[in-house]
């Protein structure tokens, strides 16, 4: 963690009405992020290492009907899509524990307001407030 003031559990952001985070919760985000960043690790790492097989599969099955060729090619482009989801995820996560650690985790990156410790902790890697995200959902 920083050695900076601000990254400090108590310092972080929250909405009016809300209880200032502890350390232990903001430790409880830190880890599951952690976790899942590494759960998304090792998807990625399986996945891709599917793909190759897939492809090199793909070589080695040129004589296949056409069937059979179009069931291959859909696994592949599933794997990529999940695999594609997986990175994203695996971004966000890294993104919201360095936020964590810069000790601006909680601010919404579109309007500064604070994004609300509720908000966060059932969904930690999220970067905008409510209002911002269904602003931006709408258009």
């Amino acid at each position: 963690m920083a050695a900076d003031a601000r990254s400090g559990a108590a310092a972080l952001p929250v909405r009016q009405g809300e209880r200032r985070w502890t350390e232990a919760e903001l430790a409880e985000v830190r880890d599951e992020l952690s976790s899942e960043a590494a759960e998304l690790r090792v998807e990625i790492d399986k996945a891709e290492s599917g793909i190759a097989d897939r492809l090199r599969d793909a070589i080695a099955d040129a004589g296949d009907d056409q069937a059979d060729a179009g069931a291959k090619t859909f696994e592949r482009e599933q794997e990529l899509a999940v695999t594609h989801n997986a990175r994203e995820l695996l971004e966000q996560s890294e993104r919201a524990l360095a936020r964590i650690n810069e000790g601006t985790y909680g601010t919404c990156e579109s309007c500064g307001e604070p994004i609300g410790k509720a908000r966060l902790q059932a969904f930690p890697r999220a970067t905008l407030c409510v209002a911002c995200k269904q602003r931006e959902e709408r258009r």
